[in-house]
């Protein structure tokens, strides 16, 4: 299974952060091979806030969609996300939000398989390379707000 991390430090508060992640429904403006999405459910609860989503990606002819399951805890300032519907065989992955001085570091970390064994191979090659494209993407947005 691929696995990666990043982490950016991003000169913006933590909160804005975390509410530009919660805003999948405009991913496909700025994140790479990232073709639509859609949320489905959002509950905000007092300790998170759960939404149910789905993103389309890929670069035809290899397209798909896949349903997620979003949790922020608000106590940790932390988003947790995990498949529910899909390509994937499994995913995980994990946002951390800390709040330093003049900026705020956000680490990612994925973990994900995809059902085809095919395309789990293609992308476990170049997985590095699209998540720090994508990592790029996120910052330059993020920066811009």
């Amino acid at each position: 299974m691929p696995k990666a991390s990043v982490t950016r430090q991003i000169a913006r508060e933590k909160q804005k952060l975390i509410d530009f992640v919660l805003d999948i429904e405009k991913y496909p403006e700025f994140i790479p091979f990232c073709i639509d999405s859609k949320v489905y459910e959002k509950e905000d609860k007092e300790d998170e806030i759960a939404i149910i989503a789905d993103l389309t990606i890929g670069k035809k002819p290899f397209v798909d969609t896949y349903k997620s399951d979003v949790r922020y805890d608000k106590k940790n300032d932390s988003i947790y996300v995990t498949n529910i519907g899909g390509p994937l065989k499994h995913l995980e992955n994990n946002w951390k939000f800390i709040q330093k001085e003049n900026y705020t570091e956000v680490r990612f970390d994925v973990d994900f398989e995809i059902k085809n064994k095919f395309l789990n191979l293609i992308m476990t090659k170049s997985f590095q390379f699209g998540l720090n494209k994508i990592a790029d993407a996120f910052q330059k947005k993020a920066e811009s707000l």
